[in-house]
């Protein structure tokens, strides 16, 4: 799942840290190793 719009919230499953977009380039986020986990 790519990045769609300003202001989604993703979050690592893995260590926790949490980012919200401030602005779309595309593509994924990604830490620890992993794609992030979009949050509602």
């Amino acid at each position: 799942m790519g990045v769609e719009s300003v202001g989604e919230k993703y979050r690592c499953n893995v260590c926790g840290n949490e980012v919200t977009v401030t602005n779309v380039g595309g593509g994924t986020l990604v830490c620890c190793g992993e794609e992030m986990e979009l949050i509602k």
